[in-house]
């Protein structure tokens, strides 16, 4: 079987505190996800003053990203420039909100940020952060 590098624990947890963090500094409300490079999560955080359906969009912002290893933004760019509806992927879990990013290692996606609760742009501001974040 190969072997395929992961995001850990320890690594997600960083990451989940540099948000949380600038989240605090900011006096703003988010829900931030982890993720493998499955999609599946390993580290969610949501902060006070989060609005509820921003929980679930984080998680699929970083699933989307994990599993297509670009910005959850592009396959929503891609879907409308391309013509395709975003459930031919055949995951419900697909969404093309900005603000999932991949992290990637020596050319691997090992896991993605996905975070969800401000304006999209804000959004994507505080993933890549995360995504930097080692």
């Amino acid at each position: 079987m190969p072997d395929r590098p992961e995001i850990g624990h320890a690594r997600a947890q960083r990451i989940i505190e540099t948000i949380a963090t600038e989240l605090v500094t900011r006096g703003a409300g988010a829900a931030v996800a982890v993720v493998d490079p499955h999609g599946e999560l390993v580290a969610f955080l949501r902060t006070d003053g989060c609005p509820l359906a921003s929980i679930d969009n984080a998680i699929h912002k970083a699933f989307t990203s994990a599993r297509e290893g670009v910005d959850s933004r592009e396959i929503g760019q891609r879907s409308r420039t391309e013509g395709f509806p975003i459930t031919n992927f055949g995951d419900l879990r697909y969404t093309g909100w900005g603000g999932g990013v991949p992290i990637i290692e020596d050319g691997v996606v090992i896991g993605a940020v996905g975070v969800s609760g401000l304006p999209e742009e804000e959004d994507i501001e505080l993933a890549r952060q995360g995504a930097s974040t080692s």
